[in-house]
């Protein structure tokens, strides 16, 4: 099953501001949501804010198995499946038939996961200082970038975005 982390950051590399997206762009969610459902067995791992930030209407992702990772044992919520640790989301994910998994946030998600991800797709925002919450630092020595596409600004769009996948080398 491959693992794949997905993030959207802006140049400093912040994910996040106030347990919401700091922008608005179309092209990338449009991209997130065709990779992350894939062919209709994929599964979604991320934290409970990550979950919480989530619209009433986008909870549970529909199309693909949501893993929920929470500290606490008695987190439930229609739609998800709780996972305490990473082992255990992989283990679901795995009895769920699911082909890929991936990795959405938050910030100390991506960095539970990093060492066991062989992707990161990454859409690198382009405007600074726009959150309060950033993705963890990691050694790019044994990974490969390959730039797939420049989106521009449009109405649709509102900051210029460059979407990459790195992969383990």
């Amino acid at each position: 099953m491959k693992i794949a982390i997905i993030v959207a950051m802006d140049e400093d590399g912040y994910i996040g501001s106030e347990q919401m997206l700091p922008w608005r762009l179309a092209s990338d969610m449009a991209r997130f949501r065709s990779l992350t459902e894939g062919d209709g067995f994929n599964t979604v791992i991320m934290g409970r804010k990550t979950w919480d930030s989530l619209p009433d209407s986008f909870r549970p992702l529909p199309g693909r198995v949501n893993i929920v990772m929470s500290r606490s044992t008695d987190w439930k919520a229609e739609g998800a499946i709780t996972a305490l640790y990473a082992g255990r989301a992989i283990e679901v994910a795995f009895a769920e038939g699911s082909e890929e998994c991936w990795i959405i946030g938050g910030s100390q998600i991506y960095e539970i996961f990093m060492d066991r991800a062989t992707e990161i797709h990454v859409t690198k925002v382009h405007t600074e200082n726009s959150g309060d919450v950033k993705f963890p630092d990691w050694d790019k020595t044994n990974w490969t970038n390959e730039v797939v596409e420049t989106v521009e600004v449009d109405s649709d769009n509102e900051f210029r975005s460059t979407y990459s996948i790195w992969t383990k080398s």
